[in-house]
């Protein structure tokens, strides 16, 4: 039902595209024909009566008159169709200026019109494609998912053998606690192949993946990842907040929830450590930028944006991506993709050191003092360095707290 809604909606959008061009069409005619009139109505005036002379208008007067006013006459004459052919000028000009500014107009309604048919067909292909999709959204306070690979089994095993809920956990937590975890993965180049297969094997026994089968994974393909994410989870769930994070980042659960929920009454926030890195201008480097130039004068730094590391929105702004998607600029780095589609809009960026924290002893330090982190991981790594080795003992170290997230009360 909802493929063949989206579907006569397009044709709705089509006919009306089509509707907008004829008329456009017909107003550019009418100028051009009406440019033609007054450039060869004059010729086409004389081709036709030939016997029209200034002297035929004239035999009837004495003949003192042919010579003493014929010049007065003839000045007289031509000072009337000056007046008449700058009249003429004048309305040219105005018809060709409204003219002008509705084929604007009709251009900005065609423009409207294909977004709203791009829009349309992109939610239907990112929702309608989803495992998930049967039935209305469910209701949550945040979605996390966890951003992974084909190659990263083992880090995700490090993660719910640390800090994620697993199994009927899992469904609980997100039943009385609105927390909804996710692995986030597309599929392959080859769908229905072996890394694919690999996957379902997972999903079928763990239950804790969301499936992105509108997006093929590859290292460069992380800003589309992410738009993809956040358009199929707001087409899922009735979220809060929406929240991304790597599989090699420790998360404190309940602490995250906890800071979210001090916004939680904003309508546009989007939450992270802001950073202004280096736009990198040369190729080969980690990083590099192809659109440098974009961004000034080589040297310069990008605007601020959320490290890629965790990031969240509220769901004001997740659904902003999910209707604009079809034409959001991804550049190569996906945080800087991220904070792009923000940077012009009414949005708070809140700058929370606590989700950046260093691993053990920063993170230990601070756990003792009791300013548990939201997430920790090492900055030389983009991650935690060796995550599947570490991951656990920096969950003891600090970790909120197995209990933490059953007494959140948010």
């Amino acid at each position: 039902m909802r493929s063949s809604g989206s579907s006569s909606g397009s044709k709705q959008y089509s006919g009306k595209a089509m509707l907008v061009l004829c008329l456009a069409s017909f107003l550019g005619g009418s100028l051009f024909t009406t440019r033609a009139y007054w450039s060869t109505g004059t010729a086409h005036l004389s081709h036709h009566h030939p016997h029209l002379h200034h002297s035929d208008f004239d035999h009837d007067l004495p003949s003192s008159c042919h010579h003493d006013d014929r010049n007065n006459d003839d000045d007289h004459m031509k000072a009337q169709r000056k007046l008449v052919e700058a009249g003429k000028s004048g309305n040219i000009m105005e018809e060709v200026i409204k003219t002008h500014l509705a084929i604007q107009s009709l251009d900005k309604t065609i423009s409207t019109l294909e977004m709203e048919v791009a829009a349309a067909r992109t939610r239907q292909n990112e929702t309608s494609d989803s495992q998930n999709n049967v039935g209305p959204k469910k209701k949550a306070f945040v979605v996390i998912g966890i951003n992974t690979a084909f190659s990263s089994k083992r880090r995700r095993d490090s993660v719910r053998e640390s800090w994620m809920a697993r199994g009927e956990s899992l469904k609980k937590v997100e039943k009385e606690k609105g927390i909804v975890m996710r692995f986030v993965i597309g599929h392959s180049a080859t769908p229905g192949g072996m890394l694919d297969k690999g996957i379902d094997a997972e999903e079928a026994e763990h239950h804790d993946f969301l499936r992105l089968t509108n997006h093929v994974e590859g290292y460069h393909h992380l800003s589309s990842k992410t738009r993809i994410y956040f358009s199929t989870a707001f087409s899922l769930w009735d979220a809060t907040f929406y929240v991304k994070v790597d599989d090699d980042v420790h998360l404190n659960v309940a602490t995250l929830a906890s800071t979210l929920a001090k916004h939680r009454f904003k309508p546009r926030v989007y939450i992270g450590c802001m950073k202004s890195g280096p736009v990198l201008s040369t190729k080969g480097v980690k990083y590099h930028e192809p659109e440098f130039w974009k961004f000034g004068d080589e040297g310069n730094k990008y605007f601020r944006h959320a490290t890629g590391q965790i990031y969240g929105i509220s769901k004001d702004l997740a659904s902003y991506i999910s209707i604009n998607s079809p034409i959001l600029h991804r550049y190569a780095n996906e945080d800087v993709s991220l904070g792009s589609w923000f940077i012009g809009l009414e949005v708070e960026h809140v700058d929370d050191r606590s989700m950046c924290c260093g691993t053990p002893p920063d993170c230990e330090w601070k756990a003792e003092e009791g300013n548990v982190c939201v997430a920790s991981f090492d900055w030389q790594c983009s991650g935690i360095c060796k995550s599947v080795e570490r991951m656990k003992s920096i969950h003891n170290s600090c970790g909120e707290g197995n209990g933490a997230v059953w007494s959140l009360d948010i």
